[in-house]
């Protein structure tokens, strides 16, 4: 209503977790029509932000301003699971239908009081901004609204009387953003979105958040989800500056960034090379001037003028040099960070060639038919397909960890690695450190130190495994596969909850080499880049 703030304000705002700050000074404007983009490595925040935006946590210092009716999507189902869709689409049309039936009460109300009446003004008055607002929200049109976003978003045939414990974590996932979607709230806050979307419901996602008149921030690996409905975009990276806001969407803001670290690459380079030579500038001077040879025998008379000339010269050559140096040294340009990235030339391991893997007449009731598929020793294979086609269950054959009924052959003694889309550690007070030497061993681990890998910052190897954000264990667990590299590599899902830039890395890690990787996505910027053979299911 016209009364109640409709932009999202952070002032200021700090947040820490034990001694570390985890958002530090952030301060943020989404005002109606602005889509903001959240950008950075996993850990720096991006989850934390929307909450404290969100009101789900308090900050230790600064303000947020919210609209009373902010929505946020969390990346777990915040609803029960003996909650029935009915249930869900309920909640969300709720405050609609309320509203509504306020509004026919008004109108009640004002039919029986007459104008000039004492009170009648105020009813007006009320009654006004109610109408707003059930304008604002499509009130009238919500009941079909809904029908179309549970199609759009490929919920159109399940029954509403289903529970959400019979439903896979993906359907959740996209009834709780109908939900959302729905109820057409003055702000709204999305963690991840498209991560249980396929590409129609994906496409369907992007035409109705740009549809949406109120402010929205997203924190998205999802390049091309970015790309599509991004106004500005916010880079939650450390930087001298803060938090850094840019304008247009995710193409405009990685331009921006590949010219900013030129220039920072530049600058850095630039001034190391003027330190190297002052060094030696102030180092060899003396020793290459004429005050170190000795006077001839014909000319001492004239030495001592032209060697006190020289020393002054000297002097005051190595005193400009010095103050330079001390200039540069305290005003030093900070060496630019280098980007976590995949240090290991090969994901999966060698291997004898010939077939891996072959499947023939492959049936899971319920979850998988497949008549035939060999997986060969060098294979890059692509599974796409809508959920609940099979992908993660065709993994799960491939890796022995399913009896399906059917033929497999594997051929003997083959080491197989999986990366499911669930990472959850046994031990999640074990520190990260302590969980990849003992499930490597202590030789290998050694061997192949996870800091190598470039997958985890130093400052998160003595963190406990449970302190982590999703993206950071499964960065964990993919370190566990890479380091003892497997003959088939399996990976469901992998560019979930990794940030953009590792999602690059790992796309180009997946290139030629030995071994083979099957890969189940639905992932649009990895399958437009996909160089390999795809199984649609």
């Amino acid at each position: 209503m016209s009364d109640v703030p409709t932009a999202l304000l952070a002032r200021d705002v700090v947040r820490s977790f034990g001694t570390g700050r985890i958002v530090d000074g952030l301060s943020l404007t989404a005002s109606p029509g602005h889509r903001i983009g959240l950008i950075g490595e996993n850990g720096v925040g991006k989850s934390t932000v929307l909450r404290l935006l969100a009101g789900a946590d308090e900050p230790d210092a600064g303000s947020i301003t919210r609209p009373a009716d902010l929505g946020f999507l969390h990346q777990e189902m915040p609803f029960d699971a003996a909650d029935t869709v009915a249930d869900v689409l309920d909640e969300a049309l709720g405050e609609v239908r309320e509203g509504l039936a306020e509004l026919e009460r008004l109108s009640e109300r004002l039919a029986r009081t007459e104008e000039g009446s004492p009170g009648h003004s105020a009813l007006l008055d009320a009654y006004g901004r109610r109408l707003e607002h059930a304008q604002e929200q499509e009130a009238w049109d919500a009941d079909r609204r809904a029908a179309v976003v549970l199609e759009g978003l490929g919920l159109g045939g399940i029954p509403w009387d289903r529970t959400l414990g019979s439903l896979s974590g993906g359907l959740r996932g996209r009834l709780a953003l109908a939900s959302l979607l729905v109820r057409r709230p003055s702000a709204l806050l999305l963690d991840e979105p498209t991560n249980h979307l396929d590409d129609a419901a994906a496409v369907f996602l992007e035409e109705q958040v740009c549809g949406l008149p109120g402010a929205i921030v997203v924190a998205s690996h999802d390049r091309a989800f970015l790309d599509a409905v991004c106004t500005d975009v916010i880079d939650l990276d450390p930087a001298a500056e803060g938090p850094v806001r840019y304008g247009g969407n995710y193409t405009a803001y990685q331009a921006e960034k590949r010219a900013e670290r030129e220039r920072w690459e530049r600058r850095y380079a630039e001034e190391q090379e003027e330190l190297e030579a002052l060094h030696r500038s102030i180092g060899t001077t003396t020793h290459r001037v004429a005050p170190d040879r000795g006077p001839r025998d014909h000319n001492k008379m004239g030495y001592g003028l032209r060697a006190g000339r020289v020393q002054s010269q000297i002097s005051r050559r190595v005193r400009n040099a010095s103050r330079r140096l001390d200039d540069l040294e305290r005003h030093r340009i900070t060496e630019p960070p280098r980007p976590l990235r995949f240090r290991r030339t090969a994901l999966a391991g060698p291997t004898a060639d010939g077939t891996l893997v072959s499947l023939r007449d492959v049936r899971v009731p319920g979850r998988l038919t497949l008549d035939r598929l060999d997986v060969t020793a060098t294979d890059r294979l692509l599974v796409t397909g809508d959920n609940g086609a099979g992908k993660s269950t065709l993994l799960a054959v491939l890796a022995g960890h399913l009896a399906p009924d059917g033929v497999v052959r594997r051929e003997g003694g083959l080491s197989v690695g999986l990366l499911t889309q669930d990472t959850v550690f046994e031990r999640p007070d074990r520190t990260v450190r302590d969980t990849y030497s003992l499930a490597l061993g202590d030789e290998r681990a050694d061997a192949v130190p996870l800091s190598s890998l470039g997958l985890m910052g130093e400052a998160d190897l003595g963190r406990p495994v449970g302190h982590l954000s999703v993206g950071q264990r499964r960065r964990l667990a993919l370190a566990l596969l890479v380091a003892h590299p497997p003959e088939l590599l399996l990976l469901d899902e992998p560019t979930n909850h990794l940030s953009p830039r590792l999602c690059d890395e790992l796309e180009a890690a997946m290139g030629a080499g030995p071994g083979a990787i099957v890969v189940a996505g639905h992932d649009r910027w990895l399958r437009r880049r996909w160089q390999g053979r795809e199984l649609r299911l």
